[in-house]
């Protein structure tokens, strides 16, 4: 699903230049839960963004889902994000004004999508993370563990290959934290969804099929890879 080959990414120039990854090299198969873990200004983020086509390598490969992203153009990476990527937030990213059913159709929305499959759609999706119940009650109206399925459900709304996970459990207690990662395998071995989230919390890396350290822009080798079936 990801593979990165050699991939730099320098800001700045001349006396300015900050080197955010030194040559990353990394692969993510389809159906699986991988995790990047590192201290904050290590480089996780910006990884993530590559493999969103948020923002562009200064060297190395980059291919999402078959296509190389240095070959699309950015309305074409914009067209190819919103039909391949699926996006979760740390502070989960809702609008306040809406329910969460309205929040789950928004990527629709954008997209064109015709409210009767719009609706039936994202229903679909809070059925999957337990919120069907919650589907008329306004963002403030629910609780921080809800608001971030709602997140999940939304990302999952328009069918893509990857979901990208930005801290997902950084604004949760531990116990809501560990709900959401039970809800992220089930997805991965259940719908198939291919899931890669970044994180400075060691208690989720039991969740993960592989687990990539990120130091000071350098990714060291897999700490944790699940057997298959499952531990």
């Amino acid at each position: 699903m990801v593979t990165m080959r050699k991939v730099t990414r320098v800001y700045g120039t001349g006396r300015h230049k900050v080197h955010a990854l030194r040559g990353i090299d990394l692969e993510i198969p389809p159906a699986t839960l991988a995790i990047i873990k590192g201290r904050s200004g290590s480089g996780k983020t910006t990884t993530l963004n590559l493999m969103a086509g948020l923002d562009r390598a200064t060297s190395g490969q980059i291919l999402v889902a078959g296509a190389d992203l240095a070959e699309l153009t950015q309305r074409q990476l914009t067209r190819w994000r919103r039909k391949t990527i699926g996006f979760i937030f740390q502070s989960f990213g809702l609008l306040p004004s809406l329910t969460a059913l309205e929040n789950v159709e928004l990527p629709m929305r954008i997209l064109g999508v015709g409210s009767k499959f719009r609706r039936e759609r994202a229903l679909e999706c809070l059925h999957l993370v337990g919120l069907t119940r919650r589907a008329s009650h306004r963002v403030l109206e629910l609780s921080g563990g809800e608001q971030q399925r709602v997140g999940i459900a939304r990302a999952l709304v328009n069918k893509p290959q990857l979901i990208l996970a930005d801290e997902p459990t950084g604004e949760l207690d531990h116990n809501t934290a560990m709900k959401v990662m039970v809800l992220f395998r089930e997805l991965v071995e259940v719908q198939g969804v291919t899931i890669c989230l970044v994180t400075h919390d060691p208690a989720v890396e039991e969740f993960g099929d592989y687990v990539f350290a990120i130091e000071d822009g350098r990714i060291g080798e897999v700490l944790h890879r699940r057997e298959e079936g499952g531990r």
